[in-house]
């Protein structure tokens, strides 16, 4: 059985770390740098550091920032947020990055994937979808989870792995912040359809929901408010979900 991964997530607006409900009423988590340093130390298996405002903002991801935050870092470093270019996925990579989350862009322009992928690998073009309950299904939603793009998720999904894709972050808008549990049902689904790594994103707030979502098929889970505001520790979830018997990396 492969080794599941653990992932405190930086969503960071202002330079700052933030986190929300449902994508909304965001509060500060605290320093960047700060979070990255205590997590390296706390035995994360990596960390994602998402620029949410740049899409809106219509403006690349804060480059000098992640160098910053990649110095404090020797575990893998996953970088997003406004990303429209391979040039510009490029320069993420040069500062530190080890793999690129594409979003809104990669929506508007799927070949961005491809571009990526062919530049750097596909081990590090990372596809996050963020998708809103609708119907029997999920529709994909675009610019930090506020438009609707009327596209179906497990369409896009695949879409997304034909043109390069070798992992996606699939965040539940639904769910997130919410700390009620991941959204298992849409992971089921999700990870049946594609063949690359799956990672969990949005609800977690029990040990238990983390183990509930490698059950569901994910290959690693992500977190934001239960690591920052110290509901959880990264030792006890994998203790718990090594308790359930999926295999944990754990610090030397």
């Amino acid at each position: 059985m492969l080794t599941r991964r653990i992932i405190p997530c930086l969503d960071v607006k202002d330079g700052r770390v933030v986190k929300g409900v449902n994508f909304a009423a965001l509060r500060d988590a605290g320093d960047p740098l700060e979070q990255a340093r205590a997590y390296g130390a706390a035995g994360a298996d990596e960390v994602c550091f998402l620029d949410i405002s740049a899409s809106l903002e219509a403006r690349g991801t804060l480059v000098q920032l992640v160098e910053r935050v990649a110095r404090e870092l020797a575990i893998p470093f996953a970088v997003g947020g406004g990303v429209r270019s391979a040039a510009e996925a490029e320069a993420l990579l040069r500062a530190g990055a080890d793999k690129v989350s594409m979003n809104t862009a990669a929506l508007s322009d799927p070949s961005l994937i491809t571009a990526v992928a062919q530049m750097a690998g596909s081990q590090s073009a990372m596809v996050a979808i963020d998708a809103k309950a609708r119907g029997p299904g999920w529709e994909v939603r675009s610019h930090g989870g506020t438009r609707s793009t009327g596209r179906d998720l497990i369409d896009w999904l695949r879409e997304a792995v034909d043109r390069g894709a070798g992992e996606i972050l699939l965040t539940s808008i639904d769910h997130d912040g919410t700390r009620r549990g991941f959204a298992l049902e849409m992971l089921r689904v999700a990870t049946a359809a594609v063949p690359v790594p799956v990672i969990a994103s949005g609800g977690a707030g029990e040990a238990e929901h983390f183990a509930e979502a490698f059950a569901a098929g994910a290959a690693a889970a992500l977190a934001a408010s239960v690591f920052h505001f110290g509901s959880l520790s990264i030792g006890e979830v994998k203790e718990q979900c090594a308790a359930r018997g999926f295999p944990m990396r754990w610090p030397a």
